[in-house]
């Protein structure tokens, strides 16, 4: 139990995190240069260089950009292996069930925090798409779950995981890597 309560005590001070974010709030919006530079930060770590950043301006283009077929399936699968390296990582620090009740603890946190928000954020734009809503709210809870793996295993390098997260805090929802175009709403 010693070894685990480092690594718990960061994931429960990640918990009242989730809060505070303005989720979604700043969608459609111009993209000032912090989120320019978080999102130039994400795609160089994931790999991606030479991707360029597409704004998504509506959601009925982020409907189609989360539907795309396109989407990069070699960028889901870097994030894959990141998620299972950092999942190795945290396991050197806790036990599986110690790892598995803080995320669960998490993500169940995420999920309830950011569909209150989505509710309110669909209403005012008056999204009806219910598939859309979900996954918008299923990347945020994804975010947040992958950023308390991060805290976990400790990681203290930059990581795409980070920059994600720090997109959602913006206001933002990161989409996808489509060919060479990073989707950010």
């Amino acid at each position: 139990l010693e070894r685990e309560i480092p690594a718990l005590m960061r994931i429960k001070h990640f918990e009242p995190l989730i809060d505070r974010i303005a989720w979604f709030d700043t969608v459609g919006e111009a993209f000032p240069e912090n989120v320019r530079t978080t999102a130039r930060a994400y795609l160089d770590e994931l790999g991606y260089p030479h991707a360029d950043i597409a704004q998504i301006t509506s959601w009925e283009e982020a409907a189609d950009a989360a539907q795309n077929l396109d989407i990069d399936s070699d960028a889901w699968a870097v994030e894959e292996q990141l998620r299972a390296g950092l999942v190795t990582a945290a396991l050197e620090q806790m036990e599986e069930d110690a790892l598995q009740i803080g995320l669960t603890h998490i993500s169940s946190k995420a999920a309830e925090t950011v569909r209150e928000t989505m509710d309110q954020t669909a209403a005012i734009w008056d999204v009806e798409d219910d598939g859309l809503i979900t996954a918008a709210i299923g990347a945020a809870v994804q975010a947040c779950h992958n950023a308390a793996l991060l805290l976990a295993a400790g990681e203290e390098d930059p990581h795409p995981f980070a920059f994600k997260y720090q997109l959602f805090e913006a206001g933002r929802w990161p989409i996808a890597v489509t060919g060479q175009s990073f989707n950010l709403f």
